[in-house]
């Protein structure tokens, strides 16, 4: 059975273990498009260093983003930029749970300032 995690208004994460998929909805007000990134949830901080180095190898251009918290989740990640189809991808692995949205103060910038990011659209608009 899938579970829900619902920490705040505009938010709901999906998650199911088999096969492993996870859906994040978040309301975007005044935004167009239908798709902002796609995400992959790896076990662990070494398995988002392999990823990171094997698409590098390939190309593609990455962003680091380390010890993050975005997303209700404090987590490793990176980006990858400029996708033969002009998603974004992000790669990272959850360190451990976080009671806010951003983190501590609830107020920085999410998801290392990619376009559609909260300084550039509105809190959440580029994130998880």
């Amino acid at each position: 059975m899938p579970s829900l995690r619902s920490d705040g208004p505009g938010y709901a994460n999906f998650a199911i273990t088999e096969p492993p998929l996870k859906l994040v909805l978040l309301e975007n007000p005044g935004q167009s498009g239908s798709l902002n990134h796609l995400g992959v949830e790896v076990a662990g901080t070494g398995a988002v260093d392999a990823e990171q180095t094997r698409l590098a190898a390939a190309g593609l251009a990455v962003a680091d983003e380390r010890d993050t918290t975005c997303c209700h989740a404090k987590q490793d990640k990176f980006w990858v930029k400029d996708a033969p189809d002009g998603e974004s991808w992000e790669f990272y692995t959850v360190l451990e749970d976080s009671a806010t949205f951003y983190g501590q103060d609830d107020s920085q910038a999410c998801c290392g300032g990619l376009a559609g990011s909260s300084a550039e659209t509105g809190a959440g608009a580029a994130c998880c």
